[in-house]
């Protein structure tokens, strides 16, 4: 059974978590997300993705309590177990994915489902999203990324009442503290989400990867190290950026007035 649908949109990946009817993350659902992402990572022809849900009103609640609780998944260093390429859901710990995800919210982010928007590059959320932690309740906690991720987005005081208190909070506070990128109308949010593909999927995609492996180098270094790291880090894809074709392609496309041709080398 596919919990992961997949379609090819010219060099856009699309992905769709489709278990009704909560889009609940099993081990077999995130091996089956490591693999559409692996697709992403290492098809030339692929220069981003989009991640929605199927429904209108959860993205997804997360992690399988069901499963957890028929003693299909563990909970002690869970972590150990085998959910695929990239960690839990495919991309909470997805280090080598240099291409970027938009993640396209059609309803409530949950648990591990807001930790799965947390790990995409771009969020954009119908209006009627609200994002919520209710782990505290369960007597766990959300480290599949929320603990090591939400602090660093947002003010920490307001991490904490999510934590500590539960509460939950709607797209349009999160696009006021820049969590969320852009809200729109319900149903709308992949109309969006494809014109920011096709935008990313214009450029040069080297220089695009390279965002995202220099960003993830840097983090947290201070300033003066974060420049060196990225003159003399072991930085393959932005050395290959400033060697490529396409950066001679868009030099001279704009000193002869024209589109440029970019062909990712």
């Amino acid at each position: 059974m596919s919990l992961v649908e997949t379609a090819r949109r010219g060099r856009v990946l699309e992905v769709t978590l489709n278990k009704p009817k909560v889009n609940a993350i099993d081990i077999e659902m995130s091996r089956q997300m490591g693999r559409a992402f692996a697709e992403l990572r290492d098809d030339p022809e692929l220069w981003c993705a989009i991640l929605t849900g199927a429904g209108k009103k959860i993205f997804s609640a997360g992690w399988d309590l069901k499963a957890l609780n028929a003693g299909e998944m563990e909970l002690d260093n869970w972590w150990q177990e085998d959910y695929g390429i990239g960690g839990f859901a495919g991309l909470t710990e997805n280090w080598r994915l240099n291409k970027p995800v938009i993640c396209a919210l059609n309803g409530l982010a949950i648990g591990g489902g807001f930790e799965i928007a947390l790990s995409c590059d771009l969020i954009i959320a119908a209006e009627h999203v609200e994002f919520g932690l209710p782990e505290m309740p369960l007597g766990i906690v959300p480290d599949a990324g929320a603990l090591q991720r939400l602090p660093r987005r947002i003010p920490h005081n307001i991490a904490m009442e999510m934590f500590l208190l539960g509460r939950r909070m709607t797209a349009q506070e999160a696009a006021h503290y820049g969590l969320v990128n852009k809200v729109v109308p319900k149903g709308q949010e992949m109309d969006a989400a494809r014109e920011w593909a096709d935008r990313i999927a214009g450029s040069a995609p080297l220089a695009m990867q390279s965002v995202k492996e220099v960003q993830r180098a840097i983090e947290c270094r201070p300033l003066e190290q974060a420049f060196a790291h990225m003159r003399e880090g072991d930085l393959p894809t932005y050395r290959r950026m400033l060697t490529s074709e396409d950066a001679r392609e868009g030099v001279a496309a704009f000193v002869e007035r024209r589109d440029p041709v970019f062909k990712g080398r």
